[in-house]
């Protein structure tokens, strides 16, 4: 988890913007990339679940390795 250190800005007298130092905006960006990472990952492997596989010592002969 990032821990962050906002300044709360208001307009109007109630909240409005969130201003974040640089560093703790660039490690949220990182996150989330991680995370897009992680959903594409997980999407990828579910569409691939009933794919047919073959094991490594089937594709050895095979290939004769």
């Amino acid at each position: 988890m990032v821990a962050l250190h906002p300044n709360i800005l208001e307009r109007d007298g109630k909240k409005a913007f969130a201003v974040l130092p640089y560093e703790e905006f660039v490690k949220i960006e990182e996150e989330l990339d991680d995370f897009e990472d992680i959903k594409v990952l997980r999407t990828a492997k579910a569409e691939e679940a009933t794919a047919p596989t073959a094991s490594l010592a089937s594709v050895r002969k095979e290939l004769k390795i």
